[in-house]
């Protein structure tokens, strides 16, 4: 049975669903790499630590897998799940902020292979603005909101103090981006149609600290 997909992809998809979705492509593609043709829902809820049921109620969302008795086609399943979370395609992205945490998320080459292309970089810093790093030509934050438009930025990640945090995604605002990654340890306020994801590395470690001080049991994401 090909895979059919849902007419109307706009319906209410919980943040649960589509990080489980981003655990089968990654699963999906291990098993590509082994050699599987097929996988059951069955094994790839093993390798996720998630029920059957659950596998099978997530794809459920986006049309009709696989063949009963024979499994989800590997390759085709991946193909498809690459579609629904749209890294069939190149996004263009700038960063803003090239310090420790900025430039080693400059240097991490998964984002590339999901089709992430950082292809500009602000900062402040004079001794920075002009210079190439990683292939890049870092420009001047002022320049920031002409700069995004021209180079028709789509994502925008920021990784800046948490003092200018707020300053900065106002002006990437004013340049027409809908999608931002902020680490910057701070609640951001944007408007209803953009996408913003918050990324605090303190708080995660905060959670872990939390749990070996007091052995709490860990709860896993479904």
């Amino acid at each position: 049975m090909p895979v059919s997909m849902v007419p109307n992809m706009k319906k209410r998809i919980s943040e649960s669903t589509i990080h489980r979705l981003s655990l089968y492509f990654r699963a999906l593609s291990l098993l590509e790499k082994e050699n599987y043709d097929t996988v059951s829902s069955k094994e790839l809820a093993r390798r996720e630590k998630l029920t059957p049921a659950q596998v099978r109620k997530d794809l459920s969302f986006f049309g009709s897998f696989g063949t009963r008795g024979l499994g989800y086609p590997v390759i085709e399943l991946k193909d498809k799940i690459s579609q629904i979370l749209g890294i069939d395609r190149t996004w263009r992205v700038a960063l803003i902020g090239v310090g420790n945490i900025g430039s080693a998320l400059v240097s991490y080459k998964e984002f590339q292979k999901q089709g992430f292309q950082i292809v500009k970089l602000f900062d402040n810093d004079q001794r920075k603005i002009g210079s190439n790093h990683k292939g890049i030509i870092i420009s001047d934050i002022k320049d920031l909101e002409k700069e995004i438009k021209d180079d028709n930025i789509e994502i925008v990640v920021i990784a800046v103090p948490a003092t200018v945090a707020q300053y900065i995604v106002d002006d990437v605002l004013k340049a027409g981006v809908k999608a931002v990654l902020n680490f910057a340890p701070v609640n951001l306020k944007v408007p209803p149609d953009v996408y913003l994801r918050n990324e605090n590395m303190s708080m995660e470690l905060e959670y872990l600290s939390f749990a070996l001080v007091n052995n709490h049991s860990p709860k896993k994401v479904k």
